[in-house]
């Protein structure tokens, strides 16, 4: 089984393009029809899915504490990064390692 992901809305939607290309497994929150839902409505699909979660929102971070039991998360610093090292960072993460290796783990980059 491989990793799949979940974008929160945060995240630029050309990064799930990318994604999809490598034939990565990726769903947004515009997919996921999420787009109005709170960020527990946010992870808990993310959960359900058996996906990890990439945001930008340091919000989850806190919520994932009250949460422990998440897919994992994949937090990205804001600003700090092109689109293309991001997506190169996701598929690195994907090619190396198995969701019950991400399983409630917090990545940072």
């Amino acid at each position: 089984m491989r990793i799949a992901y979940h974008l929160d809305e945060h995240v630029n939607p050309r990064i799930a393009e990318a994604l999809r290309l490598h034939g990565v497994s990726v769903t947004t929150t515009v997919d996921a029809d999420l787009r109005t839902a709170d960020d527990t409505a946010q992870l808990r699909f993310a959960h359900s899915e058996q996906r990890v979660l990439v945001t930008q929102d340091s919000d989850f971070l806190h919520l994932a504490k009250t949460f422990p039991d998440h897919a994992s998360i994949v937090f990205i610093k804001g600003g700090r990064h092109t689109v293309s090292e991001i997506v190169r960072w996701l598929l690195l993460v994907y090619e190396v390692l198995t969701p019950e290796e991400m399983g409630n783990r917090i990545e940072y980059l």
